[in-house]
């Protein structure tokens, strides 16, 4: 693990599989759509595993297709997650807590994920989230995404957060890898959908186990 900037400005996490277990409601939608295309579902723990890759990899498992055909089958999947957005996605436990100890010592945080900003937007709204995120850059508030540093450093544009002394939090190798190159010091977690991969492998600043950690690191307390 290698130490932190002397000061920390802020905290950017990715969103699903970091602060919120979203993969329940993906899996369930594509049960949906599988009922409708008359296809076997696909076991939850191979969904999972590719949350972090986004709706065309969910669908791939169900689907042997081309990048073509499931970009085809991509609206209907999406239409009928949005239907079922929050039903069972929350955040993972210690998520709540350390949010609200980065509140109490004045650090800003926000998100930086993949999500397209019609679904974002709406979930960190269930998750009352939307008035206290720094934040919030999508998939397609650039034209480029992770791990593209660019997301990143938008982000800490919008908190006003220095990148050189702030934090990017993530469970997907891309995670780091954007963090990285936008300058800040990168937090790879295990407890989240981590796409097949082994988090110490990704060149982190530091891996952890549970949101408690990340605030010891941080100074915060323990995040109970």
């Amino acid at each position: 693990m290698k130490p932190l900037p002397p000061t920390i400005e802020g905290v950017l996490f990715d969103l699903d599989g970091t602060l919120l277990d979203s993969a329940p409601d993906l899996h369930a939608a594509l049960q949906a759509y599988c009922a409708e295309a008359g296809a076997p579902v696909p076991p939850f723990a191979m969904v999972r595993e590719v949350v972090s890759r986004g709706s065309r990899a969910i669908l791939r498992c169900a689907f042997a297709e081309d990048d073509a055909a499931l970009l085809r089958r991509m609206p209907r999947y999406l239409e009928l997650y949005a239907g079922m957005l929050a039903q069972h996605t929350a955040p993972f436990a210690g998520i709540a807590p350390l949010l609200e100890a980065l509140e109490a010592k004045g650090l800003a945080w926000g998100i930086v994920t993949n999500k397209p900003a019609f679904l974002t937007e709406e979930l960190i709204k269930r998750m009352d989230w939307d008035l206290r995120a720094s934040a919030v850059v999508c998939g397609d508030t650039l034209p480029v995404k992770k791990p593209d540093p660019a997301p990143v450093r938008l982000a800490c544009e919008h908190a006003r957060i220095d990148p050189a002394r702030s934090v990017f939090v993530g469970d997907d190798a891309r995670d780091v890898q954007a963090g990285h190159a936008a300058g800040l010091y990168t937090v790879a977690v295990r407890w989240g959908y981590l796409d097949g991969g082994d988090p110490d492998n990704w060149g982190a600043d530091a891996v952890i186990d549970h949101p408690e950690q990340l605030a010891a690191l941080l100074g915060l307390g323990v995040a109970a």
